[in-house]
């Protein structure tokens, strides 16, 4: 009989999103008339913009020609999205990337488990708590942890709490680490970072060659001028830090799947003899290895994303959900609730009434009120006491969603 990995057995049982699927499909089954507003999972509500379906339907007409059927393309991306990422995302704020550490793919969740394959299981990874599971579980998976422990860790991470006493920025750590997670805008606090305090963690991670795996999603709800966009607005970032973006929430591509992550040649890992490498090469080699690309149609959608009309209609998508993070907040504020986050990301993180746990909150909200909101702890134990709302709802389930908690009381 063949063995299994043994690091799958140490994962906490039911991955959070999942759990939360289970317990709303029970509900339905029992409550069946039941109107139920999903304001958990961050699932997209808007539809792809004209000039990004346009893009995509004259892309799927060019596969119907021989003149212009494209079959395998490169594996890291056509060059007319990656040079319209490097010349909108990064250029224009002054970052110096070129378009060869570009690397398109079919999402920044898939590339922040996968760029494991090419650090060393003996690194000591920091990890934010709260924290987007996919950093934790991932590693498990990997090998890089032992097993979980009573306080809800896993032995070997080195956790970096997240709180309001700290205002949900992580400390730097007092003892030495290899990678770093860092997400900002945050999911799931919806906090963000300033340049200043990023400075610092940069400057950590080249003093103790620390690699920074810098998750920037959200990006592109940040509104005030101050906050960094991407962490190659740092100096020295090139040489400590790889960043994932995402066009799923951006632009509404969670059900089309595209995705970049930007690996510096000037990044470099060394083996265990000393020896220094560059990662983009090895990312590359994994790539090339392990991916097939993205499709052409989905890359030729992406890159409408930066055309004048493509900008303008994505601004306008991404002002809606803002709206609903505004509503949101002043309503969940008027009725006692300390919030925080909703201004410069997408998701309000809101402090539970009278110490109760996150999965009780849960379970009052659907059996209550029929809301389905994703409770903090399943994000790590700092987030315990806390409830995640998503702002990628329609704006009247919003709204109801609004009233049926005012309702509670």
């Amino acid at each position: 009989m063949a063995f299994l990995n043994e690091n799958y057995l140490k994962l906490k049982a039911g991955y959070l999103f999942p759990e939360i699927g289970r317990r709303v499909r029970e509900f339905q089954t029992q409550h069946p008339q039941a109107d139920i507003i999903r304001m958990g999972i961050g699932d997209v509500t808007r539809p792809l913009t004209p000039a990004v379906i346009k893009a995509f339907h004259d892309a799927i007409d060019e596969m119907a020609s021989v003149q212009t059927f494209k079959g395998y393309g490169p594996e890291q991306g056509y060059d007319f999205l990656r040079q319209a990422i490097v010349d909108n995302e990064y250029i224009s704020r002054g970052a110096d990337i070129e378009i060869d550490e570009v690397f398109v793919s079919d999402g920044s969740k898939c590339d922040t488990g996968n760029i494991l394959d090419i650090l060393g299981r003996d690194n000591i990874v920091a990890i934010t708590d709260p924290v987007y599971p996919v950093y934790v579980d991932t590693n498990v998976m990997d090998g890089r942890t032992g097993e979980v422990q009573d306080n809800g860790y896993y032995k070997g991470i080195v956790y970096l709490p997240c709180t309001e006493a700290n205002h949900f920025v992580p400390e730097i750590p007092k003892t030495k680490v290899d990678l770093i997670y860092l997400c900002f805008p945050n999911n799931p606090t919806g906090m963000t970072i300033g340049k200043d305090e990023l400075k610092r963690w940069v400057d950590y991670a080249l003093a103790n060659d620390a690699i920074i795996l810098y998750d920037a999603a959200y990006e592109a709800y940040i509104s005030d001028k101050a906050i960094p966009h991407t962490i190659f607005e740092i100096e020295g970032a090139r040489n400590c830090a790889i960043e994932f973006r995402s066009f799923s929430k951006t632009a509404g591509f969670t059900g089309t799947r595209c995705a970049y992550t930007i690996v510096p040649k000037t990044l470099m890992a060394k083996d265990g003899k000393g020896q220094k490498y560059p990662l983009n090469q090895l990312w590359l080699r994994r790539q090339t290895t392990k991916f097939n690309g993205v499709s052409y149609p989905v890359q030729k959608a992406a890159a409408a994303i930066y055309t004048g009309q493509g900008k303008k209609e994505t601004a306008e998508t991404i002002k809606y959900y803002m709206e609903n993070a505004a509503i949101m907040r002043k309503s969940l504020s008027d009725e006692g609730y300390k919030v925080f986050g909703g201004v410069n990301a997408p998701y309000v993180w809101v402090k539970t009434k009278n110490n109760m746990s996150s999965w009780d909150f849960f379970d009052l909200l659907l059996g209550k009120a029929n809301v389905v909101g994703t409770p903090g702890s399943g994000f790590g134990p700092s987030g315990e006491g806390y409830f995640r709302f998503s702002a990628f709802a329609d704006r009247q389930k919003v709204l109801e969603a609004m009233e049926r908690i005012k309702k509670l009381g």
